[in-house]
């Protein structure tokens, strides 16, 4: 049984949906969302630490000075417990993710330090950006949805390029009928978007 209101991922889903719905732009979103993400996490690590973890002396040694608690640890554990909210199974993938990316994106800001980790992040985040905005003007020739929600592009997008993997490799789907349902609004939503471009055109 789906949620209601801002869990709705059936609501949101299908919004998503309807602004991906050429082949080619869904696998350069599949390609870009998470490293965008990643890169993010990059660059946040150089924020002010709330917290070193090396100086509990629990963690083995080559994660001494690497794993700190700062702004781009609460973004990952925001991130992760907001899909985990969405979907139990789905979104505690996603969370582990948060986790991989938080834990592999502290040790490569280790290793490359602010002086070069910035010009890394700047020129991954170009590179991403660029190919889903061609994304969406060549193959799906309709604005990117950050236009219309900026929230579900930023927030929810790297769950929903999960979710479009999981449902395609295995079929998986949150709940029996989703998918079904959330077809119906995205062809529903098109359909409607397509009228008032006509209307706008003529």
């Amino acid at each position: 049984m789906g949620k209601s209101g801002l869990f709705d991922l059936e609501r949101h889903f299908a919004f998503y949906g309807a602004y991906h719905s050429n082949p080619v732009n869904i696998l350069i979103h599949t390609l870009f969302v998470w490293p965008i993400f990643f890169t993010g996490l990059l660059l946040f690590y150089f924020t002010p630490s709330f917290y070193d973890l090396s100086q509990d002396g629990i963690l083995p040694s080559p994660f001494n000075h690497a794993l700190v608690l700062n702004y781009g640890s609460v973004l990952a554990l925001v991130y992760g417990l907001f899909y985990f909210a969405f979907d139990k199974k789905a979104g505690s993938l996603a969370a582990l993710l948060c986790l991989v990316c938080w834990v592999g994106a502290s040790f490569v800001a280790v290793k490359l330090g602010f002086s070069l980790a910035w010009k890394v992040v700047l020129a991954a985040q170009l590179i991403c950006w660029t190919g889903q905005f061609l994304g969406h003007g060549v193959f799906e020739k309709r604005a990117p949805a950050l236009l219309d929600n900026l929230a579900q592009a930023f927030l929810m997008a790297p769950f929903f390029v999960l979710l479009e993997v999981l449902q395609t490799l295995f079929g998986y789907e949150p709940y029996p009928g989703f998918h079904e349902s959330v077809k119906a609004r995205v062809d529903t939503e098109i359909k409607e978007w397509k009228e008032k471009k006509q209307k706008k055109i003529t």
